[in-house]
């Protein structure tokens, strides 16, 4: 029924966007043969109009052979967003083409780093104040809910694999449940992670019935000191061990196959 609305399926329109981004976190969805990368993050318009929730993009094809990390050299080219979310940074925009529903058209051109950005300091302080984008109804479909918020003063409850946070008032079984099995592997965030954290930052997600929450960040209290782990931490390159390692695989698997490929042209 929606279909025969006239203009329900017209290509979304744009408008400019002019302002500060404060990345809050990377999602990723990896399949065999294609990467995405979805940064979230909020958006102070430069006019000081309300602080949106605003994400951005980016999509490429990639070899079988390339997995996990590795995966960051294929999708790093074509985003500096993703460069500035790993390290930490703001980046202002200037122009950027964005959708109604809060789609940022990723352009290099028109977005460059900023000052230093913590992603927790942004979900406390920021995140409260921003207003979500109005989703089109074509659009409107539970698997679809990925809304980011900021979560703390829980307390972990485990059950075998299965992860819960349970809030003051709130017993085991009646906390919210966390998509620990939806952490990308692309990064230093897992859900041993998650198990040990006192402060989260997320994606409400819904699915089978109930909400949820998949982790993109967490803090943790080593030693009396908060300490951040990123889903998105190795964006913009890595000097830890596992991250470094897994870049160098793939991009030794890239080689031999673009070695493979050109013979197979010259032939």
């Amino acid at each position: 029924m929606l279909l025969t609305v006239p203009g329900a399926a017209d290509a979304p329109t744009t408008a400019p966007a002019t302002g500060r981004l404060l990345p809050l976190g990377v999602d990723v969805h990896e399949h065999a043969t294609a990467a995405q990368a979805q940064v979230h993050a909020v958006f102070e318009p430069a006019d000081g109009s309300a602080p949106r929730l605003v994400r951005a993009s980016v999509s490429v094809p990639k070899p079988d052979t390339v997995v996990g990390a590795g995966v960051w050299q294929l999708l790093r080219p074509h985003m500096s967003l993703l460069a500035a979310a790993g390290e930490g940074r703001s980046m202002e925009l200037h122009a950027m083409p964005i959708t109604a529903e809060g789609d940022l058209i990723w352009s290099d051109e028109q977005g460059r780093p900023g000052e230093p950005a913590d992603p927790f300091a942004t979900a406390r302080v920021v995140l409260p104040t921003a207003t979500a984008a109005h989703t089109a109804p074509l659009h409107r479909h539970p698997a679809g809910i990925a809304v980011p918020v900021f979560l703390e003063g829980y307390a972990v409850h485990k059950d075998g694999d299965v992860l819960t946070f349970n809030t003051a008032g709130h017993g085991h079984g009646h906390g919210l449940a966390v998509e620990a099995d939806r952490v990308p592997t692309t990064g230093p965030l897992t859900p041993e992670a998650v198990a040990l954290s006192n402060a989260c930052i997320g994606l409400l997600r819904w699915d089978t019935g109930a909400f949820s929450v998949q982790p993109l960040a967490v803090e943790t209290t080593v030693r009396k000191k908060a300490v951040a782990v990123h889903a998105g931490a190795w964006a913009g390159g890595t000097a830890d061990k596992t991250g470094a390692k897994a870049e160098k695989a793939a991009t030794e698997a890239v080689a031999v196959l673009r070695e493979r490929a050109g013979r197979l042209l010259r032939k």
